[in-house]
């Protein structure tokens, strides 16, 4: 799919063009624009010709019904994305704001395979548009997104408000802002933005660990910005913005599980009343071991009793390398 030249085919045309044309897209979710049989016919060939529709994918599906595609960009390059099918009939996609990631966090298996580039807004709102044709087939629809795939969101920031203003616009994809969560390491210049762009969307910390010391081992990113650098700059964006913020941790054996680290983790924490900790127990990719069932419940009612909200992720797509930290390709 390719539809960087809109604009230029649409040049000299009606002004309500753009308004058919965006309808055409994100709400009636044409895949070829053969169907859209409200516009002239030279026009439809223009935009055949220079504006394709079509998203090379290659879907594999995954237990509980949900399932994962790699998307071939115009350049060649890959992507992974991932539709997540929930017990209670919601429909949540996992998207990739870049072309593998430049962070390289020693779990996950995007950062292994290097940066490659940015995604363009219009290469994020494709993923969202493969997985709303799926649903619309079965009569459904996209009920939350997730920027948790492929990348740092916020070294992505411009294309990535620019898709979600896409993805919220109700002449567009029509999707509360609050239904958008985006997952970040902690980007001051990304955040600030986030801030002034007024949207209502949520955001995930990925932490990991409770002290500067260890999280610099897991996350290379720690040695640009300190946990307390971390913590006032997501303390203001709780404040300023008054949503919830979700803190992230992966659960690894021997290595950020021990309840000592829970001790810390409360601490670091505070007690926030816009606070919450998701627990993710780690999806394998190789060099660490998942904690145990038992040590998560230790670890999760530490924080309990500290106050903290705190729930466990249901993973999804572990054994199709399509669950967090495990999206790569070659």
């Amino acid at each position: 799919m390719d539809i960087s030249q809109l604009k230029e085919v649409l040049y000299g045309q009606p002004q309500f063009r753009f308004k058919q044309i965006n309808h055409l897209l994100y709400q009636d979710l044409i895949a070829d624009w053969q169907q859209a049989t409200v516009l002239p016919k030279a026009l439809i060939a223009e935009l055949v010709l220079h504006c394709p529709l079509t998203i090379m994918a290659r879907e594999t599906k995954l237990p509980r019904h949900s399932s994962k595609a790699v998307i071939t960009l115009t350049d060649g390059l890959k992507i992974e994305t991932v539709l997540i099918n929930n017990t209670d009939g919601r429909h949540t996609v996992c998207v990739s704001s870049q072309v593998g990631c430049p962070l390289g966090c020693k779990f996950c298996a995007t950062g292994a395979m290097g940066f490659k580039r940015n995604l363009t807004y219009q290469e994020i709102v494709e993923q969202v548009l493969y997985w709303a044709r799926q649903l619309k087939v079965q009569d459904e629809k996209i009920d939350n997104i997730v920027f948790m795939g492929m990348g740092e969101p916020l070294l992505n920031v411009d294309n990535v408000l620019s898709a979600i203003k896409i993805m919220n616009d109700p002449e567009d994809l029509n999707l509360g802002s609050r239904r958008i969560s985006v997952s970040t390491v902690g980007i001051k210049a990304g955040l600030d933005k986030i801030m002034r762009s007024g949207l209502q969307i949520n955001l995930a910390i990925s932490l990991h660990a409770p002290t500067d010391k260890l999280r610099a081992q897991l996350m290379p990113v720690h040695q640009t910005t300190s946990l307390k650098e971390l913590m006032a700059l997501v303390a203001h964006y709780a404040d300023q913005t008054n949503r919830q913020v979700m803190f992230e941790y992966i659960m690894l054996k021997e290595v950020n599980d021990n309840l000592a680290e829970a001790e810390k983790l409360a601490v670091l924490l505070d007690n926030h009343r816009l606070y919450m900790v998701n627990l993710i127990n780690y999806n394998q990719t190789g060099k660490f071991t998942p904690s145990t069932p038992a040590r998560i419940r230790a670890f999760q009612n530490i924080l309990l009793r500290a106050g903290l909200k705190v729930t466990v992720r249901d993973s999804h797509g572990q054994d199709s390398q399509a669950a967090c930290g495990q999206l790569a390709t070659t």
